[in-house]
């Protein structure tokens, strides 16, 4: 791996919206320190031989630290030139095995050892920011100059050994910042789709929640005004047919109540799910009283099993496919009796809703559709399935005291292990 900044392993935490981020160190002040330690290194360096009167070691000090600072400088203008992010190709590796190999030379000269320093900041920076074979190349150009220091000046075994090491030591820094680095992306990348994650999964539950409300008002207004239709159309014909106003008055007084217990329904469902609600027979046995008495029917509510408590989730469903399931009973199947069960099972809940079939002057049996031209009962199938549960619809042949008919039936069941 090639390429990246010093600025982008060198920085300083800050606090910011009361959590620690990471800021990097700006490039300028990077370049500032490097600037300032090179000619710190020189100064102390040119006072200490300009004291020993070695003129000789004094010029190739001055002739190798100009070497270092034109290949420093080089550095500087091809970094400044490179767009950030940007891969720095083969030259880098070239630069810092000049200022390799030259420190690594002149730390064997006459108090020259502050140089190595040099070829140690050489070997971090390869090891952090260039692939591992060209940081191996630049440490070893550093120690073959130590090398050959020690042939032109004259060493002892202590400063043969010694400043390999340092050289060495500054490039194993310089891949543990390497390391580092890597990690340090991995993990602001990681952030950075954990915070796209969590946004996205706020906007979905936004729409979920904004859905499961319109599902709630839908079914709710689906269920009230097919019931107010239904007890309109009523009114019209006791009007048209029989010129009877009491009884007419009788069904908008109905009507009238149905419409305001719709209003309450709409503003219930708006908190649907965040308040406490009836258990499931409850609510189912006070939708039968309700639609029998509105529809002059008989609505005939049986529990099978023992009543517990269910998710809101899936007595929310259920209760809206008998609301559903009795509208389309009243339209199709007006003044029939209809049957309302639900059966507690130890792994799922089911609710059945029949009705006699009623065949129309055409011959055609009931439709899959609501007073207003909806589709109700599809809407329930999809509400279901959004809790693992399932809808069967339709006609089925049954026999009782030796007559047969055809019985129009809503089975819904919800396993409760998936809510």
């Amino acid at each position: 791996m090639t390429g990246g900044n010093d600025n982008a392993v060198i920085g300083w935490m800050r606090r910011r919206r009361g959590t620690l981020d990471w800021e990097p160190m700006p490039e300028w002040l990077i370049w500032a320190v490097r600037a300032f330690g090179f000619v710190c290194i020189g100064l102390a360096t040119f006072y200490a031989q300009a004291h020993t009167h070695d003129r000789e070691d004094l010029a190739l000090q001055i002739v190798g630290y100009a070497v270092i600072g034109v290949a420093m400088l080089t550095w500087a203008l091809l970094d400044a030139g490179t767009p950030e992010g940007v891969p720095r190709g083969s030259w880098l590796p070239w630069m810092l095995g000049i200022i390799a190999a030259v420190s690594g030379a002149l730390c064997m000269s006459h108090n020259g050892g502050l140089i190595v320093l040099l070829a140690c900041i050489a070997a971090l920076v390869a090891g952090g920011d260039t692939a591992f074979g060209a940081a191996l190349a630049v440490a070893g150009t550093g120690i073959l100059g130590v090398m050959v220091g020690a042939i032109a000046f004259g060493t002892n075994v202590a400063e043969l050994i010694g400043y390999p090491v340092t050289i060495l030591s500054g490039l194993f820094i310089g891949r543990h910042r390497h390391a580092y680095r890597v990690q340090a992306e991995q993990a602001a990348e990681l952030l950075a789709r954990t915070s796209q994650l969590q946004v996205q999964q706020r906007r979905a539950d936004v729409l979920d929640e904004r859905t499961r409300i319109a599902r709630e008002i839908h079914d709710v207004l689906a269920h009230s005004l097919g019931g107010l239709g239904i007890q309109i159309q009523a009114a019209r014909a006791v009007l048209t047919d029989a010129g009877d106003i009491d009884k007419a008055l009788e069904v908008l007084g109905n009507a009238q109540r149905m419409a305001s217990d719709g209003l309450v329904e709409t503003r219930r469902a708006v908190h649907a799910l965040r308040t406490d609600a009836l258990a499931l027979d409850d609510e189912l046995r006070n939708l039968a009283a309700t639609h029998g008495s509105q529809h002059r029917t008989t609505v005939d509510f049986a529990v099978d099993g023992t009543p517990r408590e269910l998710p809101p989730v899936a007595t929310m469903a259920l209760l809206r496919v008998a609301q559903e399931a009795l509208v389309n009973a009243a339209k199709h199947a007006a003044y029939q009796p209809i049957m309302l069960r639900v059966a507690y099972a130890p792994d799922a809940v089911r609710l059945t809703v029949s009705n006699p079939v009623v065949t129309a002057v055409n011959g055609s049996g009931p439709e899959l559709a609501t007073v207003d031209s909806g589709y109700g009962l599809t809407g329930m199938k999809e509400r279901l399935l959004l809790i693992g549960g399932t809808l069967d619809v339709g006609r089925h042949r049954t026999q009782h005291d030796g007559q047969h008919g055809d019985v129009w039936t809503v089975d819904a069941e919800v396993p409760l292990e998936r809510v």
